[in-house]
């Protein structure tokens, strides 16, 4: 990567929609260059996709939490189907599959606060192979939108 790939994932990550040629303006470079450079992003695997950036609200999602969860036995058989598993709950943002005193983090979005007790205690408590849980609920969150690389 260098610092015309940097400034091109900089203004995608801002505005993914824009065109090449309006990219290709605000870096000060030929279309054709700018195009290029993008499908060879996307070819190495630097840019993954184009997502949209949703309002959980308004998807009924207003309160979020992450519920850290210990399983046993620790097996690559009990990893696999468990995240695959919760992967699948319409509830579950994301699954992190940790090192350390817990062995998952999952991000959760739900309606409201009865909603994340009846997850945790009717859905997430049923597993067997699941130890321990605990959650934290999200109050806000502020997210850094735009990467760059790091030295």
């Amino acid at each position: 990567m260098d610092e015309l790939d940097s400034a091109i994932i900089g203004e995608l990550q801002t505005d993914a929609r824009q065109s090449n040629r309006e990219l290709a303006r605000k870096l000060g470079i030929a279309p054709s260059t700018c195009l290029e450079r993008v499908r060879s992003l996307t070819r190495r695997g630097v840019i993954r996709g184009y997502h949209a950036d949703i309002d959980l609200k308004a998807l009924n999602r207003g309160v979020q939490a992450f519920i850290s969860v210990q399983v046993r036995p620790l097996s690559r058989n009990v990893i696999d189907a468990f995240k695959a598993a919760v992967g699948e709950m319409p509830e579950v943002l994301a699954v992190f599959v940790l090192a350390g005193g817990d062995d998952f983090l999952l991000h959760v979005a739900v309606q409201d606060l009865d909603r994340l007790h009846s997850f945790l205690v009717d859905r997430l408590s049923k597993r067997r192979e699941i130890v321990s849980f605990r959650s934290s609920v999200i109050y806000q969150r502020e997210q850094n939108n735009v990467l760059s690389p790091l030295p």
